[in-house]
């Protein structure tokens, strides 16, 4: 099974968002370009290219001013089965 990079899921959030150059390392709330609404579209492309992953709702749980697209995509990979 082949898991999106960090780099493909950071080009993914930046099409879906409008944002320029998103850093990944950068708190995902510190972002003007990115809202809510972006987050979720983004998880259901995800979900739809990548079936095989079970990723869902619960990636943004907790989510606050400390939590990364790195971190985002650390929980992804947490939940891709061995």
């Amino acid at each position: 099974m082949a898991v999106p990079t960090l780099q493909d899921v950071t080009k993914q959030l930046e099409t879906i968002s409008g944002a320029e150059n998103i850093d990944p390392d950068v708190p995902i709330l510190t972002i003007d370009d990115i809202d809510s609404l972006d987050l979720m579209e983004w998880l259901y492309s995800f979900q739809e290219s990548n079936p095989e992953i079970p990723a869902d709702e619960s990636l943004f749980e907790e989510i606050d001013e400390t939590v990364t697209l790195r971190s985002i995509y650390d929980r992804v990979l947490a939940t891709v089965p061995s």
